[in-house]
């Protein structure tokens, strides 16, 4: 009884195909195909962020500093945190896991993109993890070394435009160097190196 059983299925099948092949199948949905961003050997391999890339990632930063400062902030009822306190928020926030950070390629350009960045785009390939989390957490820690725990809170303390501003635009910042009209390029942050 089961091989007949068997067979029937087989045969059902089969004249299924061959009633969709007579009658034509149904329309295939239309594909889409999309290419992950083409890394250069500095973007797939180099310890250091990128330079065209450095800029998204001190705004990353800033977003991420300024999220986890809030969060312990409302945990103590929004007055300012201890020394002590914000100093361990900021650690916190430079060992955390960053694997939601990538690269897109948009327009031909390759960003970063995140929680924070304003350039994410639905229809594009983001390729997140590899050297990206590791590059994010050295460019912070190296930020709070250089910039210092009090004058990062205190810049938090008066919103996310001064911190961002203390971070990323002043005049050794990473975006100070392409839209905001200076000269000379970022340079590489001595303890990221």
């Amino acid at each position: 009884m089961r091989p007949a059983l068997a067979a029937w299925l087989v045969l059902s099948l089969l004249s299924e195909m061959e009633a969709e092949e007579l009658c034509g199948a149904p329309p295939a949905a239309p594909s889409h195909s999309i290419a992950a961003p083409q890394l250069s050997a500095e973007e797939r391999l180099a310890p250091h962020m990128p330079e065209p890339l450095r800029c998204d990632a001190c705004h990353a930063i800033a977003f991420q500093i300024e999220e986890q400062l809030h969060k312990a902030e409302g945990k103590v009822g929004r007055k300012a945190l201890s020394e002590s306190d914000y100093v361990e928020v900021l650690e916190r926030s430079c060992s955390q896991g960053w694997e939601s950070y990538g690269v897109q390629e948009l327009d031909g350009e390759k960003h970063l993109t995140g929680p924070g960045l304003p350039r994410q785009e639905p229809m594009t390939v983001m390729v997140t993890g590899g050297p990206w989390p590791g590059r994010l957490s050295k460019m912070c820690h190296s930020y709070v070394g250089e910039r210092g725990e009090a004058q990062i809170y205190r810049a938090h303390q008066r919103g996310p435009a001064a911190l961002r501003e203390l971070l990323c635009h002043g005049e050794k910042g990473a975006c100070a160097g392409g839209k905001a009209g200076g000269p000379h390029p970022p340079k590489v942050l001595q303890n990221e190196l």
